[in-house]
């Protein structure tokens, strides 16, 4: 799982962005007897962000920038701060 942190420049929002992303992986496919599939030990081999949009106000593009962790930390707890 990616550790990335996201800010809009357009609304503030460093909370809920739409992550378009192509992933390459490798996984062990078990499957039971009756035929379900349990997908064990995914190991992520690479991936590639193609497209960041705000849930906000779908802004997208240069106007959502990636932030620090630390700093997404900050944000996040003055946006959580009752209005």
């Amino acid at each position: 799982m990616s550790t990335t942190r996201y800010r809009c420049n357009d609304c503030g929002n460093v909370t809920r962005f739409d992550v378009l992303s192509t992933r390459r992986t490798r996984a062990f496919h078990h499957y039971t007897i009756g035929g379900d599939l349990e997908i064990e030990e995914e190991e992520l081999l690479g991936e590639r962000v193609e497209q960041v949009t705000c849930r906000w106000c779908n802004a997208s593009g240069d106007k959502v920038e990636v932030v620090s962790e630390a700093d997404g930390a900050r944000d996040d707890r003055l946006h959580d701060q009752p209005r």
